[in-house]
């Protein structure tokens, strides 16, 4: 090995043993129960709320694929900033709404809250495996992406599969012990790292390849004006329709995400959520330097073999070891912390609801059940952890063995959380939608969605096919309601 080598592999040790250490101290004196594990008791203020809920959007891919779709396609790139933003904007209303409704009733996540609406424990564990299904790949993605950024900044030090297992290890072993605290606590070091190297990268790099921004851009508008433009270049007909659709559909899923969900309901008041989405906005403007990073790329190495190498490729060719290490620490930072989060709600979605008797939503069930609340409550924890735990090893065993399965599916993640916003959030302002056409419109959805990407036609006629599917969930959910009302849940709606 190298001296650089050496001397990144010795830097990014210290930050996993950092990172887990972090993880710890920041458990204890709390509670050992459900709520804390998995929601932080409801107690985080705008600080670690905004700097948990920006540690989910920056992630890996911010580092690898945005600079990569920026070298390969273009334009296409700035539907990721333009969704966050009116996403967070969308989360304005929807975040206080979930909250009050999960406070009020004691409900820690996206299942929970199916469940309570409806009075149907069925319903909730329909909502938890399809959230499981679309969200184990995510896992993966960010297992990879860490996977890349640590062999990259070790220069190959540290393999591909070695720093799977690392960032595995480590996320699973500070989230299981301190839970969404943990990942908040992290977010923080990770957040400011981030910060200084993106600000760092933003002047550096087009300066040192291009002579700088105003120069790069010149170049961009005189050799690579298709890059600029909708479609892009070679982007498979990502035009200004796919953009529009995509934009719309993402903003609205990212609201009931598990993950976001989980941001939501750790939060110490409505308030603090609505201060969070007046400032997430701003923590966006910083996903236009790998954007800036990835165009470069196309003047200083025009044949890079791998686009989503585009950013590490010029860091490694240009700073000295401590900086590349210091960059890929933040970089690795940026995949443990949404890798934690999705496995955390993944085992929150399945500790209770799927495992661990439901939420007592029943109110006999209830009333039976409050004798041994604290021995459920600890229960559904445990089941929590270990089904966090086996996620976590579905998505490595993916990485290591069939890196290209799983990873094919998180391009449906979002199209396929899309159906379930009509049984997680909009029943909770459509009073008369019942169990039955919920789940008749999500399955409807979702079959539409699978048709369209199986035959190829998603995007159809440059509408991203999610949008087509939702539409579909939506006219049977309204026409089963219409053909089939049932008995009213006012009580379990809130007042819209």
């Amino acid at each position: 090995m190298s001296g650089s080598a050496t001397i990144a592999t010795t830097v990014f040790a210290l930050a996993m043993a950092a990172t887990i250490g972090i993880g710890v101290l920041s458990a204890r004196g709390r509670s050992k129960g459900l709520a804390e594990w998995s929601v932080s008791s409801r107690g985080l203020g705008v600080l670690f709320i905004w700097l948990l809920m920006a540690g989910e959007t920056y992630t890996s891919f911010s580092f690898l694929g945005t600079a990569g779709w920026s070298y390969s396609f273009g334009a296409p790139i700035l539907y990721l900033v333009a969704y966050l933003t009116v996403g967070f904007a969308v989360a304005y209303v929807v975040g206080p709404a979930l909250w009050t409704y999960a406070s009020r009733h004691g409900l820690i996540s996206i299942a929970d809250i199916a469940e309570f609406r409806f009075r149907s424990r069925p319903v909730g564990i329909l909502v938890a495996v399809v959230a499981t299904v679309f969200l184990v790949p995510y896992i993966q993605v960010q297992i990879q992406g860490m996977g890349v950024v640590v062999h990259a900044m070790t220069y190959g030090g540290v393999d591909l599969k070695v720093a799977a297992v690392v960032s595995f290890v480590v996320a699973e072993v500070f989230v299981l012990v301190s839970g969404l605290r943990g990942s908040a606590w992290v977010s923080a070091v990770k957040d400011v790292l981030v910060i200084l190297a993106v600000v760092f990268l933003a002047v550096y790099i087009p300066v040192h390849y291009v002579g700088g921004l105003g120069d790069l851009m010149e170049r961009m508008v005189t050799e690579k004006a298709e890059w600029l433009t909708f479609p892009g270049h070679a982007s498979g007909g990502r035009d200004a329709v796919w953009f529009l659709s995509t934009v719309a559909l993402n903003a609205v899923t990212i609201t009931v995400f598990p993950t976001t969900v989980a941001g939501y309901l750790g939060a110490k008041s409505p308030n603090a959520l609505r201060r969070n989405a007046l400032l997430l906005p701003w923590y966006q403007l910083l996903l236009f330097v790998p954007m800036v990073v990835g165009v470069t790329a196309l003047f200083a190495m025009p044949a890079l073999g791998n686009p989503d190498l585009a950013l590490f490729a010029l860091v490694t060719d240009s700073l000295p070891a401590p900086l590349v290490a210091a960059i890929g620490v933040a970089g690795a930072l940026s995949a443990l912390v949404p890798m934690s989060v999705f496995m955390l709600s993944i085992g929150t979605l399945w500790g209770r609801t799927v495992l661990g008797g439901g939420n007592g939503s029943d109110p006999r069930a209830r009333r039976a059940a409050d004798g041994g609340a604290e021995a459920r409550d600890l229960r559904a924890k445990r089941l929590s952890q270990a089904v966090c735990v086996l996620a976590g090893l579905l998505a490595l065993a993916g990485s290591l063995f069939h890196p290209d399965t799983l990873v094919e599916l998180s391009v449906l993640s979002y199209e396929g959380l899309a159906q379930l916003v009509p049984v997680v959030l909009l029943a909770l302002f459509w009073r008369r939608l019942t169990a039955r056409a919920a789940v008749a419109g999500l399955c409807a959805g979702l079959t539409v969605m699978l048709g369209l990407w199986g035959t190829d036609h998603d995007p159809l006629h440059g509408i991203n096919g999610g949008v087509i599917a939702l539409a579909a969930n939506l006219v049977v959910a309204t026409a089963v309601t219409a053909l089939a009302p049932g008995p009213g849940r006012s009580a379990a709606a809130p007042a819209p």
